[in-house]
């Protein structure tokens, strides 16, 4: 990870809960702690990126330091529960029929196999705000698109693999679309850019057209 950062991994599968949680007590313990050559943490899935001031130390003293931590364990945040409402009509779910026909399910067995899952956020990245939620059923996985959609609208609901993610921003991307949420999932960084945490619950409710912003 060059001469600034060394990373440290607790397993291979994405789908690996333990792997997730070990990621967020290291991520805690090492907040925690502090150490003065700290310039930034950032977990991933299975792994956390330890980013240090080379004038300070080098990766056998931040090696060390974390053997010297391992011992005393830490302990991730507890995790909130959230339930985010998204509209799966027809103008807000353009890929509902298509992801319905792949998985063999009516339109109202994905929306009602969907809401009844329980995710948790897995991780936060690539875009601000972005929250990746582990925990898609079996029966709704499907692999990405062949080709992104240019513009994906902002608050949009979108599965692909194991995953499940809620649109920050109007960008490009190859999940299947099933509907859109009014929430403001996205704020300013000094609010710590999203609501959501590794490790929280997240539940989604279906409502009505009525209920969308106009």
């Amino acid at each position: 990870m060059g001469e600034r950062g060394l990373l440290l991994t607790f397993g291979a599968d994405a789908e690996d809960r333990a792997a997730r949680e070990a990621v967020r007590a290291a991520d805690a313990a090492l907040g925690a702690a502090a150490p003065g050559w700290l310039l930034e943490a950032v977990p991933s899935y299975v792994a956390l990126l330890i980013v240090f001031d080379p004038l300070a130390t080098d990766h056998e003293g931040v090696a060390a330091f974390i053997d010297a931590m391992a011992p005393a364990g830490g302990r991730a945040p507890a995790p909130k529960e959230w339930e985010i409402p998204f509209c799966p009509a027809n103008g807000y779910a353009p890929d509902l029929s298509e992801v319905a026909a792949r998985t063999g399910l009516a339109e109202e067995e994905v929306i009602a196999t969907f809401c009844a899952a329980t995710f948790e956020v897995a991780m936060l990245g690539f875009a601000p705000g972005y929250a990746y939620l582990a925990g898609l059923p079996e029966a709704l996985r499907l692999p990405r698109k062949s080709a992104p959609v240019p513009s994906v609208a902002r608050g949009s609901v979108i599965v692909a693999g194991a995953q499940a993610l809620v649109m920050t921003l109007d960008l490009p991307a190859g999940w299947w679309r099933i509907g859109r949420s009014p929430m403001k999932l996205l704020l300013p960084e000094a609010e710590g850019v999203s609501p959501l945490s590794p490790g929280d619950a997240v539940r989604f409710r279906a409502i009505p057209a009525a209920e969308m912003p106009s």
